[in-house]
C-alpha cells in the first residue's frame, strides 16, 4: 500500500516509511536524577526559581520550569541520566510499536503513583520512558 500524500492525509506525513501524526505519544515529562534531593532542589530553586512538590522522601516534581518533570533520588531513580518520558493513550500498543521498530525494552510495564510506564532504548542507545493512565 502506498501512503497517501500529505494533502490527502491532512496532518499526517511519512518519515522513512512510517506514517506520522496518528499516534498519541508526545514528550510529556522529563525526569532528572536527584542525587542529594535537598541539595538538588535548593540548587534549582536558587539558580532558576523553580518550585517543588514532594511526593515522598525520594521524589519531587518541579514547577515553573517550562515543562513538567521531577527529580528522582534513591530507589525512585531509574536511570543515572535525564529521562524523557512520552505520554501514550494505549500503553501496550506503544510498547508493541517500540519493539516492532527495533527498540530494546529496559523496564517492562510497571505501576507507579501516576499510572503505568515502561522504559526502552532506541537504536542510538538513548533511554526513554512511555507512560499512560
Amino acid at each position: 500500500m502506498v501512503a497517501p500524500s500529505l494533502a490527502a492525509r491532512g496532518r499526517r506525513r511519512t518519515i522513512d516509511g512510517a506514517i506520522m501524526g496518528w499516534m498519541s505519544e508526545h514528550i510529556d515529562y522529563v525526569e532528572l536524577p536527584g542525587g542529594d534531593l535537598a541539595a538538588t532542589k535548593s540548587f534549582y530553586a536558587s539558580a532558576f526559581g523553580w518550585g517543588f512538590t514532594d511526593y515522598g522522601p525520594t521524589y519531587a516534581g518541579f514547577e515553573n520550569a517550562g515543562l513538567d518533570g521531577g527529580l528522582a533520588a534513591g530507589d525512585a531513580a531509574m536511570t543515572a541520566v535525564p529521562l524523557v518520558v512520552l505520554k501514550a493513550d494505549a500503553l501496550e500498543d506503544a510498547l508493541a510499536r517500540v519493539e516492532a521498530a527495533g527498540g530494546t525494552i529496559t523496564a517492562p510495564i510497571f505501576e507507579f503513583p501516576g499510572g503505568r510506564r515502561f522504559h526502552f532504548r532506541d537504536p542510538a542507545g538513548n533511554e526513554l520512558g512511555v507512560w499512560g493512565e
